[in-house]
């Protein structure tokens, strides 16, 4: 065979979409994977021309599903991001707005059955260890899509997917605070490196000279401002125990600043080499915590919150929602963090299979 058909959706989950897989339907072996996934989606190419990538990295990501074998869960959900310009995969990461799809494409794909009105997912994801609870709205056995909810960064409504995330604190470091401390200085700037379903490196905008309002364009435009934040992310990186990070999506770097449109906070988030142009469900649950931290380059933004913690980010696109139950442990230890709230949408976009040439299998 020339080319290998692979079954697969292709869903919107929040504001990011990609390609979802069962698991079984692809490689075991990380390496052969990589290589299908990257023909799949066509990176290497900053338009995707040869695969099924939208250009941007919010449009080249991957969801591999799968039953789980853990008690605690219904389904496990396997991460890919998928490089635009270079032929590279990262494993490391997970994606929020992605699970938002991963409740009803297990539907869709016969691994869960729907019940009405809603359907209870249990999601584990398998790149942090995280386990999410999704709330889907099912009738007559199929998936309700349309409805009235309203996300900034997508054009269109959609039914409201309840997304109650648990056991995120240190999901890529095992640890809150990964340096041990709440600040750190780096190249003359204070950063907050915090691990909270995302690890993230955390800053104030102004001390960029910027003022946290900027659209996604203007600092994708700042090359000063590129080069600057790219060299402290990877310091902070081997600072976290993260190692050399220069390869890798992870950690995120994001800029925060007081709320300019009756929100809690302003919010830029990098992923981590172009801005977010709306916001990453993970990524809002790290600045939303970081919010909590007594001695966080945040913590002045939103002072005397208590649990549970209704927090509104406004990012590029308009703004997010975040519902945070915590304990505080008093004076400036950091609090113990329960759950995270977050609603989203998803919508079914295509299904059937794609085709990869059979050399990437070989």
């Amino acid at each position: 065979m020339m080319q290998h058909a692979i079954p697969f959706l292709m869903m919107r989950g929040g504001t990011s979409r990609g390609l979802y897989f069962a698991r079984a339907d692809l490689p075991a072996e990380p390496a052969r994977l990589a290589r299908v996934l990257i023909a799949a989606l066509g990176a290497g190419h900053p338009y995707n021309i040869d695969g099924l990538g939208g250009g941007v990295a919010v449009t080249t990501k991957v969801a591999m599903l799968s039953r789980s074998t853990d008690p605690e869960a219904d389904i496990d959900y396997f991460f890919a991001q998928v490089s635009v310009n270079e032929e590279r995969v990262d494993f490391k990461p997970t994606c929020g707005n992605i699970l938002s799809g991963v409740g009803p494409a297990a539907i869709e794909m016969g691994m869960i059955a729907a019940t009405e009105p809603v359907t209870r997912v249990r999601i584990r994801a398998v790149n942090t260890g995280a386990l999410v609870v999704a709330v889907i709205q099912t009738l007559g056995g199929r998936v309700v899509y349309d409805g009235d909810l309203a996300i900034d960064g997508v054009p269109r409504r959609g039914a409201p997917i309840r997304l109650g995330f648990r056991e995120t604190v240190g999901a890529a470091t095992g640890q809150l605070l990964p340096t041990g401390q709440a600040r750190d200085r780096i190249d003359g700037v204070e950063v907050t490196c915090l691990d909270v379903a995302m690890p993230v490196v955390i800053a104030q905008a102004e001390a960029f000279g910027l003022t946290g309002a900027e659209t996604a364009a203007e600092l994708d435009a700042d090359t000063a401002f590129i080069a600057r934040r790219e060299a402290i992310r990877v310091k902070a990186g081997a600072l976290m125990g993260m190692g050399d990070v220069s390869a890798s999506v992870t950690p995120k770097f994001a800029l925060m600043a007081r709320a300019r449109q009756g929100g809690t906070a302003s919010a830029r988030y990098f992923m981590p080499q172009t801005c977010h142009p709306s916001m990453a469900v993970t990524g809002a649950q790290c600045l939303a915590a970081s919010l909590l931290v007594p001695g966080s380059v945040t913590a002045d933004l939103a002072p005397g919150l208590t649990s549970p913690a209704d927090l509104v980010l406004e990012h590029p696109s308009g703004r997010i929602e975040v519902t945070v139950e915590f304990t505080p442990s008093g004076g400036e230890a950091p609090p113990e963090l329960h759950t995270a709230g977050i609603l989203r949408t998803a919508r079914l976009l295509a299904r059937g299979e794609v085709l990869v040439p059979a050399s990437a299998l070989s």
